[in-house]
């Protein structure tokens, strides 16, 4: 074990270790602990170069008045188009009241390191107090693509949550802090050999909670700053938001209201240069709910000062129709702007070199309908289609860079295209009991990027983009202290003029067994075909590998 990885081993179990020395207070017995702590329960570490593209629109989860159905899993929000950071299968577990603290600690074979730790202090009644922290990474030799030879090759991922509510009479007000470093190197010829981001925010909440108020608000103001240490051309690029967002609403019937949602991004830039600017959306609605329909109507105004100086606009309207008991028409037609800022950057490809300021990317439109039924107890079922069109959307290629020696090095570059896709996916869910659960989803996408260019970036700006998705997984509970899983991913590529990049497989296994009250184990194993595939242009992923830990509740 290199002096790297034990530093961060050291670092990890100190900050896990903290809560601990802090008296813990007697837990009241109140319900509101059951609902508010609630842990991840990763069985690995986030895959560090994993990229999950979605471009479904949002659907509100409905439910049928008629009849008790739950729908309990919504189509992606169009908030993550075109890309988020992928993560492993992650299992939901809700503490019990009486556990309001956890700790988990494990280790692979590529150096896979996962440790979390999380504590909920019930300070009173009305006030809660909620700890969290959680590293994952790796650091192993990868072999790198065409034969050409092995990358020692490491990700850390660092992130520290502080999260105050206090319930008043009639609101609630949340202060919460967050901190998140990112630590990994590039190719071994890359210009650039290593990457550092830094990010850090402050929030400040407020919303009622009183449903009888004549209007109901929400409104919360985020001081945010983000720094990426080593790009090319720039050292220590920062970037500083004040982002601010409310909403109100308020009843004119005992089925219809009105309201108006405000958002606004003060964005200024320090050691590059890049252009401050503001950009403003409001969005005015109104809905209408009763037994047999759900209508929203309203639309999304946006506009920009400073860089990127534009007003653009894009509806929000949202239909459900419930009929015969359990079983839901639904049609929507939604869109906005998707802030390229650094956060969603990173997410969208971490290994990408920002040489010029990015527009925002703007969903002109995302129509979808669909169909969803429960038709027996345990049973969802989900059919959709729709169409997309993206405005600057974002896509990553290979560029030269000249290097501090003159010479030109392989990386990546991020830039933007216009593209559009045609969509229909389904989704089936079964679950028995607490014994057994089944997952299955699909979704096909036809994509278009028209190009007059000679420089044939539009095919650029697909060869990365997802043809076909599906997922499948099985939970099963055979004893109440053992939980197996299985399950298999799957991202087929868009053909590009005869070409297309290998497909996503990654079959993995994994399960934990409480061997004592509190006390566990659990194990993954990803990649069980040994696939060689990238989720980056050039960038290789792990082979077979295995991580295992133990985890506490106390």
């Amino acid at each position: 074990m290199n002096m790297r990885k034990i530093q961060y081993i050291l670092s990890g179990i100190t900050l896990i270790t903290l809560p601990l020395g802090i008296h813990a207070q007697q837990q009241a017995k109140d319900s509101t602990v059951n609902r508010t702590v609630v842990v991840e329960q990763e069985y690995t570490p986030d895959i560090p170069d994993a990229s999950k593209i979605n471009v479904l629109p949002q659907v509100e989860a409905p439910t049928a008045n008629k009849k008790a159905v739950e729908y309990d899993v919504t189509l992606v929000p169009a908030n993550t188009i075109p890309a988020t950071v992928m993560q492993a299968y992650t299992g939901k577990e809700t503490q019990a009241k009486t556990h309001p603290g956890y700790i988990r600690l494990g280790y692979g074979n590529y150096g896979n390191l996962d440790a979390r730790a999380g504590y909920l202090f019930t300070l009173s009644g009305r006030d809660r107090l909620n700890l969290n922290f959680r590293m994952n990474g790796m650091d192993g030799k990868l072999d790198l693509p065409d034969n050409d030879g092995k990358w020692n090759s490491y990700y850390y991922r660092t992130h520290a949550n502080m999260d105050y509510v206090h319930r008043f009479r009639k609101a609630d007000l949340n202060v919460a802090g967050n901190f998140g470093l990112s630590n990994f190197n590039f190719l071994p010829d890359a210009a650039v050999r290593k990457q550092k981001f830094i990010s850090g925010d402050i929030h400040f909440g407020v919303k009622s909670t009183d449903t009888e108020l004549p209007l109901r608000f929400s409104a919360e103001t985020n001081l945010m700053l983000y720094e990426r240490q080593y790009d090319s051309g720039f050292l220590n690029s920062r970037e500083y938001i004040v982002r601010t967002k409310a909403l109100v609403t308020g009843g004119i019937s005992d089925e219809q209201t009105v309201g108006i949602g405000f958002a606004m991004d003060n964005v200024l830039y320090k050691n590059n240069h890049f252009e401050n600017y503001t950009s403003l959306s409001l969005n005015p609605h109104y809905r209408l709910e009763n037994d047999d329909w759900k209508i929203r109507i309203g639309a999304l105004v946006d506009m920009g000062f400073g860089f990127g100086k534009k007003f653009r606009a894009a509806p929000d309207v949202a239909v459900e129709y419930n009929f015969s008991d359990s079983y839901i028409l639904y049609a929507q037609t939604k869109g906005g702007r998707l802030q390229n800022d650094f956060r969603r950057l990173e997410a969208f490809c971490p290994y990408g070199q920002v040489s010029s300021q990015p527009d925002a990317t703007y969903e002109q439109i995302n129509a979808a309908i669909g169909f969803k039924a429960s038709p027996a107890i345990g049973l969802w079922l989900n059919l959709y289609g729709g169409y997309q069109n993206l405005k600057d959307d974002l896509f990553f290629q290979p560029a030269d860079f000249e290097s501090a020696a003159n010479e030109y090095s392989p990386m990546l570059s991020i830039g933007q295209w216009n593209t559009s896709n045609i969509y229909a996916g389904a989704e089936i869910r079964y679950g028995y009991k607490n014994i057994f659960s089944f997952s299955a989803t699909g979704v096909y996408r036809n994509w278009d990027a028209k190009d007059d260019s000679q420089s044939n970036t539009g095919a650029y700006s697909l060869v990365y983009k997802p043809a076909f998705e599906a997922d499948l997984h099985i939970d099963v509970h055979p004893v109440s202290a053992l939980l197996l899983n299985l399950g298999y991913r799957h991202i087929s590529r868009e053909k590009v003029e005869g070409n297309k990049v290998d497909a996503v497989n990654n079959l993995y296994a994994g399960g934990s067994y409480e061997f004592f009250k509190g006390i566990s184990v659990y194990a993954r194993i990803n990649n069980l075909l040994n696939q060689d595939y990238q989720y980056y242009w050039g960038y290789p992923t792990e082979g077979i590998n295995f991580t295992g830990g133990v985890s506490f509740k106390f």
